[in-house]
C-alpha cells in the first residue's frame, strides 16, 4: 500500500461509536454525553499495510507544557502559536469508504467561524505536510512498539491497535 499525500479527513460517526464501544479511549461522539458535535478529523498514514487516521485535537492548557514524544506532537505555526496536537496514541484503523475529505475551499457564504476553522485546518495541514516524514515514521514506530512485546512505558496510553483492526474488519463486513 502506497502512502498518499497527507490530507484532512472526517470519519463516519457510526464507525467511531462502534470503535468507542470496543475501546473507550476512542474519543466519544455520543449525544448522551453531549459529544455529538465533536468532529473526528485527522490525517491518514499507512501502518502495517493499513490506513490509520491520526486525530487532530484542539490544544488545551496541558499541551502547552508537554514536549513532543513518541505518541504526541504539537502543531505550531511559524509565529510559535500552538494550533493543535497530533495524538498518535489515539490513531484508529480506517478503510477508504469511511473517509470523507474535509473541504477547505473558501465559500462566499462561509460564516466568520467557518472561515476561521478552514484557515486553522489549512495551517494544520500545511504543518503536517511539511513534517510528513516525521509523522509517518512516528506513527509506524509507535505501532510497532504497541503491537510487539516491547517494554514501551507509553503503551498504556495507546489504543489496542490489533483489537481495533479486528473490529474494523468486522464492521466493514457488516456494511
Amino acid at each position: 500500500m502506497k502512502q498518499e499525500r497527507l490530507n484532512l479527513y472526517r470519519i463516519d460517526m457510526k464507525y467511531i461509536r462502534n470503535l468507542h464501544n470496543v475501546d473507550n479511549r476512542v474519543s466519544s461522539v455520543s449525544p448522551q454525553i453531549g459529544k455529538q458535535h465533536r468532529i473526528y478529523v485527522g490525517i491518514v498514514v499507512i501502518c502495517n499495510e493499513r490506513k490509520y487516521l491520526i486525530p487532530l485535537s484542539h490544544p488545551v492548557e496541558k499541551h502547552k507544557r508537554m514536549n513532543p514524544r513518541a505518541d504526541f506532537d504539537k502543531i505550531i505555526n511559524k509565529n510559535g502559536k500552538l494550533l493543535g496536537v497530533l495524538n498518535y496514541n489515539l490513531m484508529i484503523p480506517v478503510e477508504e469508504h469511511q473517509l470523507l475529505k474535509v473541504d477547505l475551499k473558501a465559500d462566499k457564504d462561509d460564516s466568520v467561524g467557518e472561515k476561521y476553522y478552514k484557515q486553522l485546518c489549512i495551517d494544520e495541514l500545511n504543518w503536517c505536510r511539511k513534517h510528513a516524514d516525521v509523522i509517518i515514521n512516528k506513527a509506524n514506530c509507535l505501532y510497532q512498539l504497541c503491537t510487539s512485546e516491547s517494554n514501551y512505558k507509553g503503551k498504556m496510553r495507546c489504543l489496542d491497535f490489533k483489537r481495533l483492526e479486528a473490529e474494523c474488519e468486522k464492521y466493514n463486513m457488516r456494511k
